[in-house]
């Protein structure tokens, strides 16, 4: 059945779709005519954001009518479904519009893998700007990575991006390695998504939100848990939960822990214990607890305690691995669920030690999301043309 399921997304994404593009191509590009683009999600995602409300701000401007921006000169287009939650003949449907609306589009952002951005030689007029998900450099992905692009796949996946954002000069060439993509259409203008860090206003929504859905963690100090998942988005795969249940519950009177999974596991298996997204809850947490998960980077905006909890480093390193030194982050690896409790311990009251890290972690933090100031979105809207 996995095979039949291949052979389906091949032929349409190696011939149907480029068919559907090259007939629509024979149109004329539309000047300011932009796509947002995602197969993840049900709803604009967070990582696209804070474009997609500076362009609609932008057209409101233009129009003179917030209620009416689309009389301005951009037409702005929303492509975000979740492609797993839609029946063959629905998505089916969604793709030919798709490929209707890319073939003559000036502009298409996404922020994660995308096939049918892929699925053909895209006209040069058009650009295909990837603003990324994730920041830093933490474990191998795409082609450097055994299992992140499926087996049998035919194509270039990244090959149609005009411009790939990343959150720090260093990310720049490792990046261009694993996606097969020349370093000159890739950036350092800081990730778009962390602007939000920077927003105290946004910042303190987040943490007035999630005191009013859990009241019961007023007076206690915030422990995320965000690990990153085993395996891939078919198969995902969990390490640790039960452990850190029995930290959870071990250090509950001073501690309030929020378990947060990869959407890719809750979908299998609900596990999180907190509604709230991933990002939201950053402005929130005293502590985060991860793995190998690149949120390590985005919460690094905080300035505050991290724990790397890795059950099973040694298999993960050897199946996956990673782009830096792990064993050299300026945070403390645990291995077990009492060793956790411990370092969560040690936090409380161990501040001399996080006094003595303090200039190296500055260092790592400018090393791996130097770009990223606030300004992020700016700098990447002027890059594309899209500035005025």
């Amino acid at each position: 059945m996995f095979r039949v399921k291949q052979l389906i997304k091949m032929f349409l994404q190696n011939i149907l779709l480029p068919f559907f593009y090259a007939w629509y191509a024979r149109n004329a590009v539309e000047k300011g005519r932009i796509i947002f683009a995602d197969a993840h999600h049900d709803e604009i995602p967070f990582s696209m954001r804070r474009v997609y409300d500076a362009l609609i701000s932008r057209e409101a401007r233009e129009s003179g009518n917030p209620h009416a921006p689309e009389a301005g000169s951009l037409q702005i287009e929303v492509f975000v479904r979740d492609f797993e939650k839609m029946s063959y003949g629905e998505l089916l449907r969604y793709l030919f519009r798709f490929m209707k609306e890319y073939a003559t589009a000036e502009y298409v952002f996404v922020c994660d893998y995308y096939l049918p951005v892929a699925s053909c030689r895209k006209r040069p007029e058009t650009k295909v700007v990837q603003l990324w998900h994730s920041c830093g450099l933490m474990k191998k992905i795409a082609h450097d990575a055994g299992d992140d692009i499926p087996k049998g796949y035919h194509g270039n996946m990244f090959g149609n991006y005009t411009y790939l954002t990343l959150s720090a000069q260093v990310c720049v060439p490792v990046h261009a390695q694993a996606l097969r993509i020349p370093q000159e259409r890739i950036y350092a203008t800081g990730v778009s998504r962390t602007d939000h860090y920077f927003d105290e206003d946004w910042n303190a929504k987040c943490r007035k939100s999630f005191l009013d859905q859990y009241p019961q963690a007023k007076g206690k100090r915030i422990a995320l848990w965000a690990p990153t998942f085993r395996g891939n988005a078919a198969k995902p795969r969990l390490e640790g939960l039960e452990e850190v249940q029995r930290a959870a519950e071990a250090l509950s009177e001073k501690w309030y822990f929020v378990i947060k999974a990869h959407p890719h596991i809750d979908t299998h298996r609900l596990v999180s214990n907190c509604t709230i997204p991933t990002e939201e809850l950053l402005p929130v947490a005293d502590l985060l607890i991860t793995d190998y998960s690149s949120v390590t980077f985005d919460y690094l905006f905080y300035r505050k305690p991290i724990i790397l909890f890795a059950p099973d480093l040694e298999q993960y390193e050897a199946e996956r691995g990673f782009y830096i030194n792990y064993h050299e982050m300026p945070y403390p690896i645990v291995r077990t669920g009492s060793e956790l409790e411990q370092a969560v311990k040690r936090i409380e009251t161990d501040k001399s030690g996080e006094r003595c890290l303090e200039e190296k972690r500055d260092q790592f933090r400018e090393t791996y999301v130097g770009a990223c100031d606030g300004h992020s979105t700016e700098r990447i809207l002027k890059l594309v043309g899209l500035d005025q």
